[in-house]
């Protein structure tokens, strides 16, 4: 503006000079000089209350970006990436005892109709196991076959004697007892008589000594007839049956432990004809074909024990081929733990897989962590299964897929962009526009969504608040007040003692602490993002390089698409790193009006992020 109002006096100079000169002093050149004061004139009549403007207005009004509070819907979610799998998978395992060698395998995502061949395993092993089973088993046949013949003669020995053999002797016992009667009463019969004749004078005396021995000798006869079949049937009888029955049960006993022996052998033999039969592996039902690799085992920094593939050993009871079942899909994601705890089971979800959009719900949440690498171990991860409703025609296991989980859907409620939220030691505030200077005011914090955060207190719908605090108001860009420190010695004190020293003059209103907003869909926490002034971004540095790379600051907490920005408006040399100076240079970059973040350098800030643009 001076400088057209300089250069509308020097031509108004030179054209009176040139009119002097023309009319030589002469009214003419008067009544031309008249017409060129008054057009510098006008033109200083427009120009000076702009200039005054720039020059008088206060510097709230000077590039800063203002937002009216409302009262708005903030839905507050949480984006992964996952991969897509089969709710139901069927395994087929190697069944082939000690383990077995990949001869071949049917290709990875093949799809197969039930009793198709899909794996075939080394076999030489198991035939030469089982031709020497098979002998084996044959002996054992034999010599049961042998112990049961054995026993039924046992048992027919048995029977023999009780039945036969011992009725046969009881019967010649008795005879002999029978005859031993008879040859006694002959005896006497004799003796009789000739005790008779002798004392009739007809037979002599030595006749009748030799008749009387002779009935001597015919009871000796009779006794010893009686003691036989006493014997034969009080002992006898029951030594032979114990025997006899002692060698039946031998024979029994014989016969159970050849049995044994020969099923135990069938069943050896059983079982390699059962792993003969199993090497050739068949698919049990409808599939696609999916190999049983660990597929999260790279980016854990590790590998799996054994690859399926051709040439590969396998043990036994070893995953080799999962059939999934596609008409049941799901999304395996993986949570970072400063987001886990906002995950609940049941809350539904948005899932992108290539083009397609899909819908879903959070069906399980780990309560464990995901196995980590030496890389990354003090990273710790959750799996959540997000099952997929609806048309599932075209989904493969292994794709990937984003999922978005609705953490929250809050209606009606005040909100506040997050570029005009600064944290000072540990509180947030605001900025209120006003007609003299902007008031700050403290907030208590809800949840956000990186965009928007919920106020619970502290500015109400109608307030007119910066957008841009920290480029328009010295005070947003200072660490806070130096009164409202706390003892660095407090956070080691107990409750109890916190509140002993707690000034009982001041009000609990000014004193209490704001919630920190919760729900980030990037899932930043108070210390986990880099903020303006009060942090500093070198903190993510875990090695003493003193510079941070982009695993770092991702392992800290910093989501993905931030990362980007970042990188690409911090990293001047671009080595993969933000240095100290590089960080420096950065904020000094940094435009002072107009508020909003340098291009390039990602979304909007604030308690989870930067705030006013600063990194």
């Amino acid at each position: 503006m001076n400088q057209q109002s300089q250069s509308g006096s020097e031509a108004g100079r030179e054209q009176k000079r040139v009119a002097l000169d023309r009319s030589g002093g002469g009214i003419g050149g008067w009544l031309l000089l008249l017409v060129v004061i008054v057009a510098v004139a006008g033109g200083g009549y427009f120009y000076l209350p702009q200039m005054l403007a720039l020059t008088t207005s206060p510097s709230s009004d000077r590039g800063v970006l203002t937002h009216v509070v409302t009262k708005g819907r903030l839905l507050v979610t949480v984006t992964e990436d996952g991969n897509v799998e089969s709710a139901r998978n069927l395994d087929v395992k190697a069944q082939v005892a000690g383990g077995s060698t990949i001869l071949w395998i049917i290709p990875d995502g093949t799809e197969v109709e039930q009793g198709a061949e899909l794996v075939k395993l080394d076999q030489s092993n198991i035939e030469e196991q089982l031709n020497a089973q098979t002998i084996s088993f044959e002996k054992a046949q034999a010599l049961k076959i042998q112990a049961e013949e054995d026993f039924e003669a046992a048992k027919i020995s048995v029977r023999e004697y009780e039945e036969g053999t011992f009725l046969k002797e009881q019967k010649l016992a008795e005879s002999q007892i029978r005859i031993a009667l008879e040859n006694l009463r002959s005896a006497e019969n004799l003796l009789s008589h000739t005790q008779r004749m002798a004392r009739k004078g007809f037979a002599t005396p030595l006749q009748a000594e030799a008749d009387a021995f002779a009935v001597e000798r015919a009871k000796l006869d009779l006794e010893a007839a009686q003691t036989a079949k006493r014997v034969l049937v009080e002992f006898t009888r029951a030594k032979m049956l114990k025997d006899l029955e002692a060698k039946r049960e031998t024979a029994a006993a014989k016969v159970r432990s050849e049995i044994a022996a020969f099923d135990l052998e069938q069943k050896r033999l059983d079982r390699l004809q059962a792993q003969l039969k199993n090497s050739v592996i068949k698919a049990p039902q409808r599939g696609m074909v999916v190999y049983a690799n660990d597929l999260d085992a790279g980016r854990r920094g590790g590998s799996s024990s054994v690859k399926v593939e051709e040439g590969a050993p396998v043990r036994e009871g070893q995953t080799l081929i999962r059939l999934p079942d596609l008409t049941d899909m799901q999304v395996k994601v993986i949570v970072h733990e400063s987001k886990v705890e906002l995950i609940k089971r049941g809350m539904p979800a948005r899932i992108e897989v290539g083009d397609r959009h899909l819908s879903g719900s959070v069906i399980s949440v780990a309560n464990q962590p995901e196995p980590g690498s030496w890389m990354s171990s003090n990273v710790k991860e959750y799996a959540a299964i997000v099952k997929i409703e609806g048309e599932m025609k075209g989904l493969k296991p292994g794709m990937t897929a984003e999922v978005e989980i609705l953490i929250d859907d809050l209606s009606d409620v005040p909100l506040i962009p997050v570029s005009a939220v600064v944290e000072q030691r540990g509180k947030f505030y605001a900025w209120v526009k006003t007609s003299g200077v902007p008031e700050r005011r403290q907030l208590k914090l809800g949840r956000t969504n990186d965009k928007s955060l919920h106020v619970i207190d502290g500015v109400k719908e109608g307030d007119e608040v910066l957008l841009n605090p920290r480029a328009a108001v010295p005070e947003a860009r200072e660490e806070g007040p130096a009164s409202e420190e706390e003892d660095p010695g407090s956070k080691f004190k107990s409750n109890g003692a916190s509140a002993a020293k707690k000034d009982p003059t001041v009000s609990d209103a000014k004193t209490e602490k704001p919630e920190q907003p919760a729900g980030s869909s990037g899932g930043e926490e108070k210390k986990k993002s880099p903020r303006a002034g009060g942090f500093n971004l070198m903190a993510y540095d875990k090695d003493g390089d003193k510079k941070v790379s982009r695993e770092e600051a991702e392992a800290g907490g910093v989501a993905a698409d931030r990362l980007d920005g970042m990188f690409n408006f911090m990293d001047t040399n671009k080595d993969g790193f933000i240095d100290a100076a590089e960080l420096a240079a950065a904020r000094k970059n940094i435009p002072q009006g107009g508020g909003g973040r340098p291009a390039g350098a990602g979304g909007a800030g604030g308690p989870g992020g930067t705030a006013g643009g600063a990194p």
